[in-house]
């Protein structure tokens, strides 16, 4: 049930993201908000936004260049991209400023979709999905949250499978993806993809740790 503390009138929304009215109504109608009836948005989808990048004045990465970024970050080589783009992206990666600006940057790496579901089904929705281990930032594994990524296609099957519900405040995350879902199995060896999911967290003292994780990774990549 939704409780009038979880619900923000778009004007109230707007003042949060530093946007227009108008801007709000596009991203309800684009489903990066969600609203809940006329006039109103729901508070959390809107903090999920927030944390994700989404109100920053950059512009993002397209997907396959968001997952080159994380993957020169931790070291590797985005063998999808070509030299002269991937030359472009090492220059753009030595001016990104901010851990903050680099979580906005690479935010379309994936499309959010917070789900609900009964516990029972908690551990075997997580055996599908490709998980970025938090426990490489020194933090704790929940056994009643799940946040991984899947490929597009597999997340009405997985809904149906496991019946999972939509709601913006639901403790399963799935991350849609249309690149090889393979890229991003290969990042979860390293701190970089725990790193950026962890800094978009609406967990205050879990964003400031994946924060300051990336700003690590962004100065070893700066040298």
């Amino acid at each position: 049930m939704v409780g009038r503390l979880d619900l923000l009138g778009v004007s109230d929304a707007a003042e949060m993201l530093g946007v227009t009215r108008r801007q709000v109504n596009r991203l309800t109608a684009s489903g990066d908000l969600v609203k809940v009836a006329r006039g109103l948005v729901d508070r959390t989808s809107v903090e999920r936004y927030l944390a994700s990048g989404g109100a920053a004045h950059v512009r993002g990465w397209t997907e396959p260049t968001a997952w080159a970024a994380i993957t020169l970050l931790a070291g590797g080589e985005p063998y999808w991209l070509g030299a002269p783009q991937r030359s472009r992206l090492r220059h753009a990666l030595h001016t990104v400023s901010s851990p903050s600006e680099f979580t906005a940057r690479v935010r379309n790496r994936a499309t959010v979709h917070p789900y609900e579901g009964h516990r029972s089904v908690t551990e075997r929705v997580r055996q599908e999905l490709v998980i970025a281990h938090r426990s490489r930032l020194g933090l704790v594994e929940t056994g009643t949250y799940v946040d991984g990524y899947a490929g597009a296609d597999a997340l009405p099957v997985l809904a149906r499978r496991f019946g999972l519900r939509e709601n913006p405040r639901g403790t399963i995350i799935l991350r849609a993806v249309t690149i090889d879902l393979s890229i991003v199995a290969d990042l979860t060896s390293t701190s970089a993809l725990a790193a950026v999911d962890t800094a978009g967290s609406l967990d205050p003292r879990e964003r400031g740790v994946g924060e300051r994780a990336l700003s690590q990774l962004l100065e070893r990549f700066r040298r």
